[in-house]
C-alpha cells in the first residue's frame, strides 16, 4: 500500500520517476519495485523520498506492512487516505494511559455522542491509529462533508457506508459527490 500510496502523490505532483530519483539518489529501477509495492523502502529512503514529494515522514510510514486487499481496491481506500494532513487539535484535557493492547495508538480520542453506544459510551476514549487503511466493520474517525464523525466502516458490493451501532442514527451511504477522508481507526481496548 505504501508503494501505491507514493505513486499516487508523486503523479499528483506531476514528478516523473526519473526526476525523483535525481532528487533523492534512489535508484530509478529501485523506486519502480517500491511503488509496485514488491518492495519496502528504507525508513533513511522513505524519509528522503518524502522530503523530495514534499508531504510528512510520518503520516506515510504508518502504511509501511500494510497490503492491498481486495476491499481496498473495491473502494479504492488510497484514494481516502490522507497524506498531507494531520489532525489539529484544538484543546486538551490530559494524559490518559495507553494500554498495551493498542500499540499504534497516535491520540486518545474523548467520545462526545452516543452514536457509537454500546461500542463507545458518550465521554469514553477511543484510542486513534492515524492513517490507517479500514477494514469492513472497522470503528473510524471520518471527515465527512466538513464535520467530523465517529462510524463503522461498511464495505458493501456496491457502496461504502457509515454506520452508526446505535439505532437512533441513520446509515450514511458514501457517494462519489461526498467529500469524504479516513483520519483512522478507533479502537476501544476493553473490546479487542
Amino acid at each position: 500500500m505504501l508503494g501505491r500510496m507514493l505513486s499516487k502523490i508523486r503523479k499528483e505532483k506531476h514528478m516523473t520517476k526519473v526526476e525523483l530519483a535525481k532528487k533523492t539518489d534512489i535508484n530509478i529501477g529501485h523506486l519502480t519495485h517500491i511503488e509496485k509495492g514488491e518492495r519496502n523502502p528504507s525508513h533513511k529512503a522513505l524519509r528522503s523520498i518524502t522530503s523530495a514529494l514534499g508531504v510528512p515522514y510520518q503520516v506515510l510510514s504508518h502504511l509501511y506492512d500494510k497490503q492491498v486487499t481486495e476491499d481496498d481496491e473495491r473502494c479504492n481506500m488510497i484514494e481516502h487516505l490522507s497524506y498531507n494532513k494531520v489532525l489539529a487539535v484544538d484543546s486538551y484535557s490530559q494524559f490518559i494511559e495507553c494500554p498495551a493492547n493498542v500499540p499504534n495508538t497516535s491520540v486518545a480520542l474523548k467520545i462526545e455522542d452516543d452514536s457509537m453506544e454500546p461500542y463507545f459510551s458518550k465521554g469514553s476514549y477511543g484510542f486513534l491509529e492515524l492513517n490507517v487503511p479500514l477494514r469492513n466493520k472497522d470503528v473510524g474517525l471520518f471527515q465527512f462533508n466538513g464535520q467530523f464523525l465517529v462510524r463503522r466502516f461498511i464495505i458493501r458490493k456496491d457502496k461504502l457506508v457509515l454506520r452508526a451501532d446505535n439505532k437512533n442514527y441513520n446509515d450514511i451511504d458514501l457517494t462519489e459527490d461526498d467529500n469524504f477522508v479516513i483520519i483512522g481507526r478507533l479502537i476501544n481496548s476493553n473490546k479487542i
